[in-house]
């Protein structure tokens, strides 16, 4: 690695090594979600921090990347916790927020630069009555690149299903790390080469992503004294042809009782489970109808965001749940398992007798592969690698497909199929293995100790 050759290379382009800059330009939202990452990446940091300006700029980068075989770490607004953003082999973070706007638009589509908001882009298309589709619960912060390259659910996926499903991403532009980069555009289901890849095979450089109707969107909170008529009641409402969700998530009373140190209390009950929803306010009527039929009581409704707790709803699911429990009990600790489409019932009863004793379940109602499931786990006191092994097998025990988020792997992460195409497009974009090396594969040198968790990964249907 030629350090001083590629920053007097790129000398146009702005960069820096300041300590203070690099420092927190390598690290994102890891360590707040897992303390075996926290211990594994702890002395993980980049030499500097490069910055483009615009398409031409990432191309350069990468060309000089090659020639001075200088690790490259694409980086967004840093709200990954998986460590997608922390650099295991030094070299230069690439702060891709500079490259930003809608860059095309039809009826159907919206094309646009990798460090674009998420939330930027939905209020420059809520004006001609269009959305993205799916949006994390870091929606106000997060970037369209970092999305697409660690990202895989959100708000919407209840619906649309997750990015991996072929339509979700249209096309996407990628810049090759080679002496003389290739500019290539992926379509179909070629885009999931770069999805969930952790900026390990090229820079994104453009996204292109079909749109959605932009309802009018009312949140609600509904309980009930029955953990398990939550969830069927949960189940029911998003299976339901013509009710129109945007999330549907259950909580079990524990978990909730985080939140009402976070912005929901005076609005919970004690004891009670919950079921946060976001439906098309045309929807309305028939949801209310649901809720009566089923015997719940919905404790809050009214408009996106205009809460009397301050934030959009959303920001109680996913991570973000994780997140605000963890603002209560920072001991507190999770996975990710996918709960069986033709189990589901059953496999959320059986985990929530299971782990009782443990700590609360929680998850989110998802679309894969056309079929509706859950996702989720028990959140738990941490004590060690080996008790969240014994949890993620107690867990694969009753049915429920494990990733694992407690490696900085893609392969071994499990929510991205690796197999001989991906490697090989691998070899095709990144010959010198410069782009976030370590984190296509665990190595020799750079696994950290949960990449040996127990951990089936997800499987998906063979197109």
């Amino acid at each position: 690695m030629n350090l001083d050759a590629f920053r007097k290379e790129l000398s146009a382009i702005p960069q820096t090594d300041d300590p203070l800059t690099v420092k927190r330009k390598s690290r994102d939202m890891t360590s707040a979600f897992s303390p075996i990452l926290r211990e594994d990446l702890k002395d993980r940091f980049a030499d500097l921090v490069v910055t483009p300006q615009c398409r031409a700029d990432v191309i350069a980068i990468a060309g000089a990347a090659a020639r001075h075989k200088v690790p490259l770490m694409p980086r967004g607004a840093g709200t990954c916790n998986w460590g997608q953003g922390i650099p295991l082999a030094g070299g230069a973070v690439v702060d891709m927020t500079k490259l930003t706007g809608v860059l095309a638009e039809t009826e159907r589509t919206v094309r646009v630069a990798p460090g674009t908001l998420m939330s930027d882009i939905d209020r420059h298309l809520q004006p001609g009555g269009h959305e993205l589709r799916i949006h994390p619960s870091t929606r106000a912060t997060a970037t369209i690149g970092g999305f697409i390259g660690g990202g895989h659910v959100g708000i919407g996926s209840c619906n649309w299903g997750i990015l991996h499903d072929i339509g979700n991403i249209s096309r996407v532009e990628v810049i090759s790390v080679e002496e003389t980069p290739r500019v290539v555009e992926l379509k179909g289901s070629d885009v999931n080469h770069v999805h969930h890849a952790y900026g390990s095979n090229g820079l994104i450089t453009a996204i292109e992503m079909p749109l959605a109707t932009a309802f009018g969107w009312r949140e609600a909170i509904v309980d009930f004294a029955d953990f398990m008529r939550a969830v069927e009641f949960a189940y029911s409402l998003n299976a339901s042809d013509g009710i129109i969700p945007k999330m549907v998530a259950v909580n079990e009373w524990r978990y909730a009782e985080l939140f009402t140190h976070t912005g929901l209390g005076g609005i919970l009950r004690d004891r009670r489970h919950t079921v946060h929803v976001m439906i098309a306010d045309v929807s309305l009527e028939a949801f209310e109808a649901m809720v009566a039929d089923y015997g719940g009581t919905i404790v809050y409704e009214g408009a996106e965001a205009q809460g009397p707790f301050g934030r959009p709803l959303y920001e109680f699911s996913f991570g973000h749940a994780r997140l605000n429990a963890n603002k209560v009990d920072p001991t507190l600790v999770a996975n990710i398992g996918i709960f069986p489409h033709d189990d589901l019932f059953g496999s959320i009863e059986r985990c929530h007798a299971k782990f009782m004793d443990l700590g609360p379940l929680r998850f989110d109602f998802k679309r894969m592969d056309g079929r509706l499931t859950a996702q989720g786990s028990p959140l738990f006191a941490y004590q060690s690698a080996a008790h969240m092994g014994e949890v993620i097998e107690a867990m694969q025990a009753e049915g429920v497909e494990a990733a694992n988020t407690h490696t900085m792997h893609v392969k071994e992460n499990g929510m991205k199929p690796v197999g001989a195409a991906e490697y090989a497009f691998k070899q095709q974009m990144d010959p010198h293995n410069l782009m976030n090396p370590g984190k296509f594969a665990a190595e020799a040198g750079s696994a950290g100790e949960g990449a040996a968790l127990p951990t089936s990964g997800w499987t998906y249907r063979k197109a």
